[in-house]
């Protein structure tokens, strides 16, 4: 049996309790707002097609209703999802996979 007396903490418990202006500093990064952008699908048009949109005008795109969605953050996709219906029915995304992070 580990005796909490005579454990380490872990080095992440022990930063969030670090009072120094350093780790606080990491701390306020979470506050940070980040804007999700999600990306239902894409298609092209030709600006004539663009010149002639107007209201009720239907836009066709290369994807399904079902297929997965994109959540994208900084124009890097960071996730797959699905498209759902929340209990208010509102539209929502249900995460599916998060991304690889690859670093360039």
């Amino acid at each position: 049996m580990v005796n909490p007396e005579n454990s380490q903490p872990e080095p992440e418990v022990s930063e969030r309790r670090d009072e120094s202006n350093a780790n606080s500093y990491k701390r306020s990064i979470f506050g940070v707002p980040v804007t999700v952008t999600i990306s239902i699908g894409k298609t092209r048009l030709s600006v004539s097609e663009i010149l002639d949109l107007k209201p009720e005008s239907i836009v066709p795109l290369a994807s399904r209703i079902d297929d997965p969605v994109d959540l994208i953050i900084d124009n890097t996709v960071i996730a797959k999802a699905e498209l759902v219906e929340t209990d208010a029915g509102a539209l929502a995304v249900k995460i599916l996979e998060i991304m690889e992070q690859t670093h360039d």
